[in-house]
């Protein structure tokens, strides 16, 4: 059930080692099941629990986690030493963990944990705190296995591209079914199942659907409604393989594309250009957003844009998709060969209620950027 070599993840597992040594740590906690899958295949949604992967400078390696998630472990990871805290009204699995560091790695520590974690609540890192007083130094260590995953294997890449073409499946659905009178709730369980039919996994977090006015959202609602004979739809989703995704965002106008859509489309497309020729190795990723916001606001649309157009995208976990580093304003993030990114030229006026969307996802290299969709920026009308 592993989806990489095991020499693939000892690789990764050195690389985290000589990151730690690095930052002068002795081991690192980590509670972000990303980190988890890349240095191990461990593949759980269990984080959702106090759950933590212990990696000493020295390459040992101890799980601690629930009974549920035992034969996961075993069964989609390489780690051989799996420990088990048990539950209970006056179970505290921090206390465990100091035991399991105890007689890994010792008193006096350096450890480094990932905070920003969504099983690390913050309950439970009080709890984490408690149990570390006096026995381990504890640091903020929540990047250094993301700074790690930013750089995509030849391996990881097939499983984007197969992401990708599953997520140019799911627009075939949309486009075929997308017109006046169609059912939301038709196009979303199309969409969802040409990735789920081609072998892919469910997102990191709920499609993106909206028509009308609520087009002119970013997030998910509850709710559906058929699409009136003039209308809008606004989708955003991603094909995902082996938890790899790849994202498309699209503004599909019904019956007719009315004249500020077709504007707000051709400005979104020229600054989508100008982000892709921007995506060179050794820029940085607040010069992508710059070329963004340039186009935007010399065609006069600095208060339809928002104040990031795109991210990372990877291995991740519910509830989101997005990864680390996000592009916006400034970010000194240097651009290097086999990154994916997600870039999404998004506009909405609330005055007219009109939202324009195009996004797409690419690979970094040394000949420029790779586009991962069979689709082109045209403006489709349903």
């Amino acid at each position: 059930m592993l989806h990489f070599t095991p020499d693939e993840f000892g690789a990764r597992q050195a690389a985290a080692c000589r990151a730690m040594a690095a930052r002068g740590l002795d081991g690192l906690l980590m509670f972000r099941q990303e980190s988890m899958y890349y240095l191990t295949g461990y593949d759980t949604f269990g984080y959702v629990y106090f759950q933590c992967l212990y990696l000493g400078a020295d390459g040992r390696m101890a799980l601690l986690t629930r009974k549920p998630d035992l034969e996961q472990a075993r069964l989609t990871s390489i780690i051989a030493d799996i420990r088990i805290w048990v539950d209970g009204a006056d179970a505290n699995p921090a206390t465990e963990l100091r035991a399991m560091l105890a007689e890994l790695a010792g008193a006096g520590r350096r450890l480094g944990v990932e905070y920003e974690a969504y099983g690390l609540t913050g309950r439970n890192a009080q709890r984490l705190a408690a149990a570390m007083d006096g026995f381990a130094r504890l640091e903020e260590a929540s990047d250094l296995v993301s700074r790690l995953r930013i750089v995509k294997s030849d391996g990881e890449l097939a499983y984007v591209r197969r992401a990708a073409a599953l997520a140019d499946d799911a627009l075939d659905e949309a486009h075929r079914l997308a017109c006046p009178g169609a059912d939301e709730g038709e196009i979303l369980a199309a969409m969802q199942g040409a990735v789920l039919r081609g072998g892919g996994d469910y997102p990191g977090n709920p499609f993106i659907i909206g028509s009308g006015e609520e087009a002119l959202l970013c997030r998910t609602h509850s709710g559906r409604r058929r699409l009136s004979a003039r209308d809008q739809l606004t989708l955003e989703f991603a094909g995902v393989y082996r938890q790899y995704h790849a994202c498309l965002m699209r503004v599909i106008p019904i019956g007719e594309a009315t004249e500020l859509h077709r504007r707000y489309h051709a400005v979104a497309v020229a600054a989508m250009e100008a982000v892709v020729d921007a995506c060179r190795i050794g820029r940085t990723i607040g010069e992508v957003y710059a070329a963004h916001a340039r186009v935007m606001d010399e065609a006069g649309l600095s208060e339809q844009r928002l104040n990031a157009c795109g991210y990372s995208l990877g291995t991740t976990f519910a509830p989101n998709w997005m990864d680390w580093p996000m592009i916006y304003a400034d970010n000194p993030v240097v651009i290097e060969p086999s990154m994916v990114l997600f870039l999404h030229m998004i506009l909405v006026d609330r005055g007219s209620a009109t939202a324009m969307a195009p996004g797409l996802t690419i690979v970094t290299g040394s000949g420029g950027p790779e586009v991962l969709s069979r689709h082109s920026l045209d403006l489709h009308v349903g």
